[in-house]
């Protein structure tokens, strides 16, 4: 008895060094996840507070119910059971009996679908927004493209930040309060403001999802659906697609940076300059030396997580280096690739890049590592392959 005591003591206290030392890990990330959560994330918007507030209407009425019915139940099965000389007999079934089963769960029905229905309705309502904004899932990042409001004409790519990637890849990743959830480019939205977000895809479904703002819409290739929601407070805000659409569907996290209205015009303004830097005119004649560079960027923004710093690729993802397509004096081949994509998804089509950042990623994959071939491809070959 006393061994088992003993070892009953050393596994409890086991057990709670190992909870202690698991909750202090990681710790919750604002915004997002909470460690051990169980409810809901913390509401950023009053509609995230209502649907919180519904939620738990619903659980009081549906328990009230389940202790009222099992408690009759059970009552009645413990006075009235055989064995204490109880003898089943007939009961009389008079009117009110009848209507009263009908009436009463009618009412509690009604009673839980009117503000059910307020509540969906308000979701629903995307008018009067302040700011549109477009969010194209495609495998494995999400687009955003400002269509209307303060920042129209603003657009990029939001991207799982590659140094996330490479803890996954470790198989050994160290405790990080927002792993799998930071990216390069989050989307940036004024606090207090109405933001519709569009939602439709490129390839296969995705799902966008930021819990705290209590919105989940689908993407869908070929149709566009939308939700809203106005931030309450600024700061951080994650989310992840929810709906699973390839091999990476853990790797497509949503980041949504709530500013004030200040701040957010100081955002706009800033990437207005860089997106007015950064455009390149298709028609323009690259020398290889400064088109190597350009796609050297390109390429670890967006090729670096699959096909590695070094060009080897990594398990089922083909390598660079020496690759056939990539060495091929033919670069239609290699532009075909980047534009459709191949092997069913596998490497997804990259046709929403420009035509110079095409141009420079392939330019720079020809004239890197062992592929020394002097080959280059510029962006007025990228236009043509696209008619």
């Amino acid at each position: 008895m006393v061994t088992l005591r003993g070892a009953a003591a050393a596994l409890t206290l086991g057990a709670g060094v190992w909870v202690t030392n698991a909750a202090y890990a990681v710790n919750d990330l604002p915004g997002g996840p909470a460690v051990n959560q169980l409810n809901f994330a913390p509401a950023a918007t009053k509609i995230a507070e209502e649907q919180h507030w519904l939620h738990w209407f619903m659980m009081i009425i549906c328990a009230v119910i389940f202790f009222l019915v099992f408690g009759v139940m059970f009552y009645s099965i413990l006075k009235h059971r055989k064995s204490v000389g109880h003898k089943a007999q007939e009961l009389p079934e008079p009117i009110w009996v009848e209507l009263g089963w009908t009436i009463v769960p009618l009412l509690i029905v009604i009673g839980m679908a009117l503000p059910a229905t307020k509540v969906l309705v308000a979701q629903k309502d995307t008018t009067n927004s302040d700011l549109t904004i477009k969010a194209t899932g495609m495998q494995w990042k999400w687009g955003y493209d400002y269509i209307k409001g303060e920042g129209e004409g603003i657009g990029f790519l939001s991207t799982l930040d590659n140094s996330h990637r490479e803890m996954s890849n470790s198989g050994n990743p160290p405790p990080t309060d927002d792993y799998l959830l930071k990216v390069d480019n989050p989307l940036v939205v004024p606090v207090g403001k109405k933001v519709r977000i569009i939602t439709t895809a490129n390839d296969v479904i995705h799902a966008f999802m930021v819990p705290a703002f209590g919105i989940k819409q689908d993407a869908i290739p070929g149709f566009v659906r939308d939700t809203w929601f106005r931030a309450e407070k600024t700061g951080d805000f994650y989310g992840q697609c929810a709906e699973l659409c390839g091999k990476e569907h853990a790797y497509m996290p949503i980041h949504v940076k709530v500013l004030s209205a200040e701040d957010y015009s100081a955002w706009v303004a800033d990437k207005q300059k860089a997106m007015a830097a950064a455009a390149d005119d298709p028609s323009k004649v690259w020398e290889l030396t400064a088109l190597v560079k350009r796609g050297e960027s390109v390429y670890a923004a967006n090729c670096v997580a699959c096909h590695q710093a070094s060009g080897k690729g990594a398990g089922t993802i083909k390598p660079l280096d020496g690759a056939a397509v990539v060495l091929d004096a033919d670069k239609s081949k290699m532009i075909s690739v980047l534009l459709n994509g191949q092997n069913n998804g596998a490497m997804p089509s990259w046709k929403q890049l420009s035509d110079t950042e095409l141009a420079a990623v392939m330019t720079y994959a020809k004239n890197s590592w062992s592929n020394q071939t002097e080959q280059i491809v510029q962006p007025a070959d990228v236009v043509a392959a696209r008619q």
